[in-house]
């Protein structure tokens, strides 16, 4: 199957190669000409422009599209004119799923198919493969599936789920029809808000570990610190590399994030080349207007979306506050 490819960073130009490597072939465009040139070196048919990019697909055209959620308007402002009824546009970046309803429901009146195409699997996904969560019209969606299927990992030697060969469905090749415009988005939106809250589980936890040996060192005795009441329980000098790594071997808590998390201790024990400023995507924030709309609790997700904000300073003046307040009450002067 042909597919045409806007956006060629991280993700898109290894979805065009990975599409390739499975028999389709990739027409390709971006305001970089040296990632044009690169995907043409491995066989993709390279555009220097949009028109002439939509001028080498074939029809009805299948384009998908992986630029930042900011810029999917403004691409589809300059895409839309060029393209005939039938057409089919896939965003297969982080767009807010209110966004997906809007552009299907403006491209349909066109004659346009649109499908929103959650994408998760990152740098890896060149040899891992992408887990895809897409929404659209049903038949839409089926006459891509060749494309879903190449990307997605497939069944692969992960263990079937029990009773799952009574349900049938492509969900264990690793990607799915998850409903009408937007659902995609949306479930990708709940999967990002999901991978905030593991990731800082597994920070908070290594944290206690590193500093679980605060008993060894001397304490200050002074009304500014709370005292250490039994520094006998606080010993021990845990070697983070190593605990990740038995932690991948049988334990509950295994996953591909503390694989990688293995591996950066391994390679740098105390992280040092990393300052601690965690950003944010769009997708935790969404997450959370989601559950309140819902009326529904997310208390472990909102805490780790807060505490990315915190890492970037985000916490920085409400801390002077309580400061101020220490000094006016008790006349605590802050520590250095």
């Amino acid at each position: 199957m042909q597919l045409g490819m806007i956006g060629l960073g991280r993700m898109g130009g290894n979805m065009v190669r990975r599409l390739q490597r499975g028999g389709h072939t990739c027409v390709v465009y971006d305001r970089s000409r040296e990632a044009v040139d690169a995907l043409a070196r491995d066989g993709a048919t390279g555009a220097s422009s949009l028109a002439q990019f939509v001028e080498k697909l074939g029809r009805p055209r299948a384009i998908c599209l992986m630029v930042p959620a900011a810029t999917v308007d403004a691409s589809l402002a300059e895409l839309e004119p060029l393209l005939e009824k039938d057409d089919t546009i896939i965003d297969g970046g982080n767009s807010h799923y209110h966004d997906d309803i809007a552009r299907a429901k403006r491209l349909k009146e066109r004659g346009l198919n649109y499908v929103d195409m959650g994408t998760s699997g990152g740098v890896w996904g060149l040899d891992r493969g992408y887990c895809l969560m897409i929404g659209g019209e049903t038949d839409v969606v089926k006459r891509l599936e060749p494309v879903f299927s190449t990307l997605a990992p497939g069944a692969g030697s992960i263990e079937r789920t029990p009773g799952r060969e009574k349900l049938g469905g492509t969900a264990e090749h690793g990607y799915l029809h998850c409903g009408p415009s937007g659902a995609g988005h949306f479930v990708k939106m709940i999967h990002n808000g999901i991978e905030y809250a593991l990731m800082a589980a597994y920070g908070e936890g290594l944290n206690i570990l590193k500093n679980a040996g605060l008993g060894k060192a001397m304490h200050e005795k002074d009304a500014e610190t709370a005292p250490l009441r039994d520094p006998e329980h606080y010993q021990y000098d845990f070697n983070l590399a190593d605990i990740t790594e038995v932690w991948r071997r049988g334990s509950v808590v295994t996953s591909w994030l503390l694989d990688l998390t293995a591996a950066a201790l391994a390679s740098d024990p105390k992280l040092e080349t990393f300052s601690g400023r965690v950003s944010d995507s769009g997708e935790g924030r969404w997450t959370i207007a989601a559950a309140n709309d819902e009326g529904v609790p997310a208390h472990v997700l909102a805490a780790s979306l807060f505490e990315r904000f915190a890492s970037r300073g985000g916490d920085l003046f409400q801390n002077r506050v309580l400061s101020a307040m220490r000094f006016g009450f008790g006349g605590h002067v802050e520590k250095q």
